[in-house]
């Protein structure tokens, strides 16, 4: 199975979160082939560390320390992928399901792995119940 990981996953298991041993585990029990992240975890997981860190959850220290976490796991664990004209389209369609509550990023994130047949790992709730109505597996956390 392929496994798309959302920035939610990734946080919670390089910050101090109520799922960190969770996310940490499961990731623990993955192997490295069949692990996905996008360029937009990237940007997300940036821009969620800075929200930790004006919030004063995180230091200025743990913040490096998670972003060279981020960055490791990048190198040696995941494959990372572009996002191309396509999943953006295809974002924007998902998006128009106002019933489904889809931010544009969430949205992003299931374009994805429709495009890579990918299931997305996820601890957002919503999120996990809206990717099976557009035909994209979940797995919420």
């Amino acid at each position: 199975m392929i496994w798309y990981l959302d920035t939610s996953l990734l946080v919670a298991a390089l910050t101090k979160e109520a799922k960190t041993g969770l996310a940490q585990s499961w990731l623990g029990e993955r192997s490295a082939d069949d692990m996905l992240v996008s360029d937009w975890v990237g940007a997300e997981f940036s821009a969620a560390l800075s929200i930790k860190l004006r919030n004063n959850s995180i230091t200025e220290a743990h913040r490096g320390q998670s972003l060279d976490g981020y960055s490791q796991l990048c190198a040696d664990s995941f494959i990372v992928l572009p996002v191309t004209r396509r999943e953006f389209h295809l974002a924007a369609a998902f998006a128009d399901r106002s019933a489904l509550g889809l931010r544009g990023g969430d949205a992003l994130h299931l374009a994805i792995c429709a495009g890579q047949n990918a299931t997305l790992c996820t601890l957002d709730r919503r999120l996990s119940e809206a990717g099976p109505i557009l035909g994209v597996a979940t797995l919420f956390l």
